[in-house]
């Protein structure tokens, strides 16, 4: 390549603090980064180069938008990458159409579905004798009151699909049949009736949750990471972590791998897992089929995973890689309010937060390198709440006035 010409970049869709880490990572390699962006923050980064408005992977001109950017600028050798399971699932369905213009760095539909839809994880998992928390997939209410279950139990969506208030809560939590029945009436008011998974409650906190994060090529792990997903906020069903280690532990990855390995996976995954101390064994969770929110901690750990992930959909060659333990990842603003309600409840003590903050530490939004999108955070969180609190009230306003008089 003549050394005046730019290298192949990445069209990165979606995401907050996930596509600032993908933009930081690839940033520093001179690689170029263009954003489709639906949340402000990576905007503010050095590292992004150009920024579009995102609609969102439902919106109907979706994938046109994407096929327009790639033709209009040519972007012939640049990479596609998903942040979110919604933005994944566009363009997995559509990567035959999407490659013909760009590299894709997402599986097609056929295999990727298998981490997007919990039903089928869990079928999958099942084939292959992998431990999962007992779960159930209810179609009516009567299925409801004729289930067997031990109680506390969580409702969780089997896919990830909009904004509403069950989406957005990840779980929701049923402490007897009276509150079952009235969440689950919630949950179908929300989702399709096959779309809600009753599924046991595991116990235990921070310390009982664990990821093994990857790239995998045709199954077959190219480089692995496995985490202690330490804290979360919310706190018992976070949207995202908001403090996570790297560790050494082999069955979590193995387990990891055999699913992967199944479907001959290619591409990034974070496959989650909570330990279970009534028998001992790690329970697979959830897979996420895209990049997810902590890969900036594979950066300081030695698993570049963007970076490698860019290369993997190029066709370059990679050297197999683990990341080194003993590394943490922090989103701070959140990480405050997380830890103390685990202080709190007696599962964190101060001792123990303090020694967590002499690890190699990369934080979310702050960066030596790029520190704008760290004082940019907060007042773009208070923004985005106005705008949403602003639309709720225009929307109620509007179906007030359609009401009927009485």
């Amino acid at each position: 390549m003549p050394p005046h010409t730019a290298p192949p970049g990445a069209l990165v869709v979606g995401g907050a603090h996930v596509s600032l880490g993908i933009a930081r990572s690839l940033g520093r390699r001179g690689i170029p980064v263009w954003l489709l962006a639906d949340h402000p923050l990576p905007r503010w980064s050095r590292f992004v180069r150009r920024c579009f408005d995102w609609p969102g992977a439902d919106h109907p001109r979706a994938l046109d938008m994407i096929l327009d950017i790639a033709a209009r600028h040519e972007l012939a050798g640049w990479v596609l990458i998903a942040t979110g399971d919604e933005d994944m699932r566009l363009i997995a369905r559509h990567r035959a159409e999407l490659s013909r213009r760009l590299f894709v760095a997402t599986p097609d539909w056929e295999t990727a579905r298998w981490t997007f839809d919990k039903r089928l994880t869990y079928r999958r998992a099942a084939a292959l004798a992998l431990p999962t928390p007992w779960t159930a997939e209810p179609r009516t209410l009567a299925d409801i009151e004729q289930l067997e279950c031990a109680f506390p139990v969580i409702l969780k969506p089997a896919y990830r699909q909009g904004g509403d208030a069950f989406g957005r809560a990840k779980a929701w939590k049923a402490d007897d049949r009276a509150s079952l029945f009235a969440l689950y009436r919630r949950a179908r008011a929300l989702r399709a009736e096959d779309a809600v998974l009753i599924q046991e409650w595991i116990p235990g906190g921070g310390e009982a949750q664990f990821s093994c994060a990857g790239l995998w090529r045709d199954g077959e792990p190219v480089a692995l990471m496995t985490a202690r997903r330490s804290r979360q906020y919310p706190v018992d069903f976070g949207r995202s972590s908001t403090f996570v280690e790297s560790i050494e532990r082999n069955e979590i990855a193995d387990l990891a791998c055999r699913l992967l390995g199944s479907l001959r996976y290619t591409g990034v995954a974070e496959v989650e897992f909570k330990y279970d101390a009534r028998d001992g064994r790690f329970k697979l969770l959830d897979v996420n089929g895209r990049f997810w929110t902590w890969c900036g901690l594979g950066t300081l750990a030695g698993t570049d995973f963007p970076y490698l992930a860019w290369q993997l959909a190029r066709g370059e060659t990679i050297a197999p890689c683990r990341a080194r333990p003993g590394v943490a990842w922090m989103h701070a603003r959140c990480d405050l309010p997380a830890a103390w309600s685990d202080m709190r409840r007696r599962r964190l003590s101060l001792r123990a937060y303090l020694a967590g903050l002499r690890q190699p530490l990369a934080f979310a939004s702050f960066a030596v390198d790029d520190p704008l999108p760290a004082f940019m955070e907060l007042p773009s969180a208070l923004v985005r709440r106005l705008v949403s609190h602003s639309a709720q009230a225009r929307r109620g306003t509007r179906r007030g006035r359609a009401a009927p008089a009485k």
